[in-house]
């Protein structure tokens, strides 16, 4: 989504924080509202449909929902967006999509570029009754079980699906990338489907780890977003983790990236 935003006059110092503010909160507004009525239409769809439906609806949705709050957020000027790299990726055989995660809108900016793509979350999110009712209906992926997990998401891929998989397994705690877990290898071997890796980067903290939902960030943000090596599937899952993060770390290290903020919670 490569969307131009036009350059206003510069305004003065308090009215442009007033108008930041209420971007940003327009911005969350919108989101809350679509994961809102999403969630009133998934809930009876996830009982009537028969699974292979309700997944492909599911995903199709929020692919699509996703695509409009992010042009929104570049409507009004608070983001500007480069993610056309990941277009390529559309239509090949199935792979794990290995994104580096500084940011909470990073699975946002994923899947509004790839239909179809599976997801694995938190099971707290997928079992909250009001947030996880359009995941549910997609068949995400939930984490609570690591082996009920892996073989969701070989399951997943031998469906013809893409995988979004952060190989942290939550946002950043350092730079320019945290520890990469090992379910990744896990799946990919099993699954003897390829890593994709992808760079996300931006120049703004805005809900990196530790950041305080409502605070209000400098405006506008840019993301963007890069592939990077894509990884056979692994014959040796402990080597082929060491090797990821190293890559990453390498690719990475001049990349735009905010620093994380000090944060003791585990959240993604």
């Amino acid at each position: 989504m490569n969307d131009d935003v036009i350059r206003a006059a510069p305004m003065p110092g308090r009215l442009r924080t007033a108008w930041d503010a209420a971007r940003v909160y327009f911005g969350l507004g919108v989101l809350g509202v679509l994961g809102f009525l999403w969630s009133l239409l998934a809930v009876p769809l996830y009982y009537l449909l028969p699974r292979r439906l309700g997944q492909a609806l599911g995903r199709g949705l929020i692919h699509h929902a996703f695509r409009f709050y992010l042009r929104t957020l570049a409507v009004i000027g608070a983001c500007r967006f480069d993610l056309s790299a990941l277009d390529a990726l559309r239509g090949q055989a199935p792979m794990i999509i290995a994104p580096n995660h500084p940011t909470l809108i990073d699975a946002v900016l994923v899947i509004s570029r790839l239909p179809g793509l599976a997801c694995i979350m938190k099971a707290s999110i997928l079992d909250n009754p009001s947030l996880g009712a359009g995941a549910r209906l997609a068949r995400y992926i939930r984490n609570d079980s690591l082996r009920n997990m892996i073989n969701l998401a070989v399951a997943d891929l031998h469906e013809g699906h893409h995988l979004l998989l952060f190989p942290e397994g939550t946002r950043s705690t350092r730079l320019p990338i945290g520890a990469v877990r090992g379910s990744v290898g896990l799946i990919a071997k099993q699954a003897q489907v390829p890593v994709q890796t992808v760079f996300i980067e931006t120049d703004s903290p805005f809900l990196a780890k530790g950041w305080p939902l409502f605070r209000r960030p400098l405006l506008p943000i840019t993301y963007r977003l890069r592939l990077g090596r894509r990884f056979d599937a692994p014959q040796d899952v402990q080597t082929f983790v060491v090797e990821l993060e190293a890559y990453f770390r390498c690719a990475l290290a001049d990349a735009c990236l905010p620093a994380p903020l000090t944060s003791t919670q585990d959240d993604d």
